[in-house]
């Protein structure tokens, strides 16, 4: 089997357009992928420079293949399943700054470089007053990007016209303005200057952006079918789902000139990305918290499962098209849609989500995802939504602890919620357990007794779940 390099394979060759900070599955399953798509179907023309971000990465790995790797997308779409397989050809190099820091600076004299796009986790976007202008390179990633930034300003003297678009994917809330507010920080803490802080200001845009994609990564229980199908030892494979979404928050000018939402890509620009993140949440983060211990305690343990199941398969679309859906203000056609991709996303077959594992933390996801929709419902319809309070009542439920059949219950929480659900079931007092949880301002930061007719149908469903099961306390509801 041959060695997959742009000796062995056709291939194209893009010029340096974009610094990539980040080199892992997702930034090359997701961005990395849509440049592809974007070249192919656009005069985009570009072409990646990879920056590795800390110290250990997979920079020579990449590099060794010549930046060549193929994608492995796998999903349903309109109802049919896909298994695709293509070699991805954007990337022409990588760098390690600390090993080739020079190289890495230089990155700033290239007049033709204009996009700089980051993922480097959600710890990475975070100000280090350790770090130091002089330091080869900074450890933290606002502090490299700063030293990029002022050297280019420096190379090209202020020249308003080589600024940079930063696009950081970086899962947190306003990425691009926690980003900004690292780099202010750094031109304060090293004297960069107000010269500096003006050119930054005025030749930089530095964007939010909401990224989606599931990417499990690399594929190592079909590598073997894989490397068979495209003839080549690709060791730097990477798996996904077919569904994607790029929300960015900047304006008209940013998006001709990357014109990615005019290559057939879920690629939106937005004047704010704020109520996208706030579907992705609602939509598919939401159910997820309320299917997990519904499901689990129906005796299924994967979300294809649960939606899939007779009943809890309507309890899921109750809870998403009935009820957090009607909580949201974006265009109804929009928001059906995307609820609809969600669900083929729940049913991948290529993709095994354990339910177990979205139960971790159960009580704060509900608090972030499912309590807002929740009080949103109650205001707007004058009634309680039911699956979302019966999802509250399996998490309580499923905190008891116990048995399901043969497997041992272990909920994994925060000790004091863990606590305090062991003392109210050990009143056996189902009102008291609904009470006491809705009580408990370490939670949720209230007292949720206050929310009208609540803690009366979480008692109900509480009863219901003890006394009948879970299964019967849906069909309650559906």
């Amino acid at each position: 089997m041959q060695t997959l390099n742009r000796t062995t394979a056709q291939a194209n060759r893009y010029p340096d357009k974009i610094i990539q900070f980040g080199e892992g599955n997702f930034l090359r399953a997701f961005v990395d992928w849509i440049v592809w798509k974007t070249n192919r179907s656009t005069d985009f023309n570009a072409g990646v420079v990879l920056v590795q971000p800390i110290e250990k990465g997979m920079v020579d790995m990449i590099n060794e293949q010549d930046g060549l790797y193929h994608l492995n997308l796998q999903g349903i779409d309109k109802g049919e399943a896909v298994d695709s397989i293509d070699m991805i050809d954007v990337i022409n190099r990588g760098i390690n700054p600390y090993r080739e820091f020079d190289q890495y600076i230089a990155l700033a004299e290239n007049p033709d470089i204009r996009f700089i796009i980051s993922n480097t986790t959600e710890a990475g976007i975070a100000f280090d007053p350790s770090c130091r202008m002089d330091d080869k390179p900074a450890s933290s990633y606002p502090g490299k990007l700063t030293q990029l930034l002022y050297h280019r300003y420096k190379y090209f003297k202020g020249d308003i016209s080589k600024g940079f678009i930063i696009f950081p994917c970086e899962l947190i809330f306003l990425n691009g303005k926690e980003l900004k507010k690292c780099i202010y920080q750094y031109i304060e803490l090293w004297n960069l200057g107000e010269d500096f802080k003006h050119w930054f200001e005025t030749a930089c845009g530095v964007y939010c952006t909401l990224v989606d994609r599931i990417v499990p990564g690399y594929p190592k229980d079909t590598i073997g079918q894989i490397r068979e199908r495209i003839g080549y030892d690709d060791k730097i494979v990477v798996k996904a789902e077919i569904f994607h979404l790029w929300v960015i928050e900047a304006p008209e000018e940013v998006a001709k000139e990357f014109p990615a939402d005019k290559a057939g890509l879920n690629v939106l620009f937005v004047p704010s990305e704020a109520p996208y993140h706030e579907r992705k949440v609602t939509l598919l983060n939401g159910p997820h918290t309320v299917l997990s211990p519904v499901g689990y305690l129906s005796g299924l343990d994967t979300v294809k499962e649960c939606v899939e199941d007779p009943e809890i398969g309507k309890f899921v679309r109750k809870v998403m098209f009935e009820e957090l859906l009607e909580t949201l203000d974006l265009p109804k056609d929009e928001l059906e849609k995307f609820a609809g991709d969600v669900v083929d996303r729940f049913v991948n077959p290529y993709v095994k989500h354990f339910v177990t594992s979205i139960m971790l933390n159960s009580f704060p996801k509900f608090k972030t995802r499912d309590l807002p929709g929740l009080k949103i419902f109650l205001e707007r319809k004058g009634e309680l939504p039911e699956g979302l309070v019966l999802g509250l009542a399996g998490i309580i439920t499923y905190y008891k602890g116990g048995k399901r059949g043969e497997t041992e219950i272990v909920p994994n929480d925060d000790a004091e919620i863990i606590a305090l659900l062991r003392d109210l079931w050990a009143t056996g007092d189902v009102r008291k357990v609904a009470e006491g949880v809705l009580a408990a301002e370490f939670i949720w930061g209230e007292d949720l007794n206050k929310v009208n007719g609540l803690c009366e149908l979480l008692a109900k469903d509480l009863e219901v779940i003890q006394n009948e099961g879970m299964r019967a306390a849906v069909r309650r509801i559906i």
